[in-house]
């Protein structure tokens, strides 16, 4: 059996200052899923730590989106149980952020009415709806017009606005399935510091796909490194600059030491 993975047991940094344990929010337990009798997890078991932000890193193929899109009941498993502080997905809000924002969005609708798609449907009034709205767009400075169509924006315009819909809410457990995969540079760095911001504001509990390993260590409180099919975690790392991360935390050694950890367990993976 694939023993739980306790994160508060996993730090790179000798040095480093104890970090209060986190006490699970998502728990894992016996996930099995299969795709044409190739199994892809088997009697898989994982606690995601709440409050934190988890970056999930591995080889292509391994099933990185796949885990995300279980839990978030995007796709269905196989076997086994998954609960947030105990309950079910159903009685949970969760945000989810698409690395496709382009086809994530609704067309016919407006930015402004995609952005309360999720409240609308939680039967929200008007009048709480347009509220919510504006906190979403003085927090991100939104200087553009969301009263136009998703296809007048940019990319990563629209990233912006999938990542308002996904916290208008209020969620407990906010997916990112590799959200800067077809952003520039510019406006990557750009989201990446309104995340932080997210995070440091309302504590819920992150979970990031990302196939970029320096982009991962900077998110995350940990890194889980996960294998070749059939997936198991191969270790997780710790990373506990403070934040908010800037520029500076990319070039300090507690970084590149972190980096070339994750690198070392990665590469060891592949080449098996």
């Amino acid at each position: 059996m694939n023993s739980v993975v306790d994160f508060s047991l996993h730090s790179y940094r000798d040095d480093a200052a104890p970090e209060a344990t986190a006490r699970p929010h998502i728990t894992v337990r016996g996930l099995s899923k299969s795709f044409g009798g190739a199994p892809v997890y088997s009697d898989f078991n994982l606690d995601f730590p709440k409050g934190r932000v988890t970056c999930v890193f591995g080889p292509n193929g391994c099933g990185k989106s796949t885990l995300i899109n279980m839990i978030a009941g995007l796709i269905p498993y196989d076997d086994g149980d998954i609960l947030f502080d105990g309950k079910t997905l159903q009685q949970t809000t969760i945000g989810y952020v698409f690395q496709n924002y382009r086809e994530a969005l609704f067309p016919w609708m407006r930015a402004i009415d995609n952005i309360k798609y999720p409240l609308v449907i939680k039967g929200m009034s008007k009048a709480d709806c347009d509220a919510r709205v504006e906190e979403l767009i003085a927090s991100f400075d939104v200087k553009f017009d969301l009263n136009r169509y998703p296809y007048e924006f940019s990319g990563g315009q629209q990233q912006l606005i999938s990542i308002m819909r996904a916290l208008a809410p209020h969620p407990e457990v906010l997916f990112l399935d590799e959200p800067f995969s077809a952003l520039d540079y510019e406006m990557t760095l750009f989201i990446r510091e309104k995340l932080q911001e997210i995070f440091h504001t309302t504590g819920v509990t992150m979970i990031v796909v990302s196939h970029d390993l320096e982009e991962a260590v900077y998110l995350a409180d940990h890194v889980l490194l996960l294998t070749k099919r059939p997936t198991r975690v191969a270790d997780t790392v710790r990373f506990d600059a403070p934040r908010p991360r800037d520029i500076a935390t990319l070039s300090s050694a507690a970084f590149v030491q972190t980096k070339a950890r994750c690198l070392d367990i990665f590469q060891r993976e592949v080449r098996k």
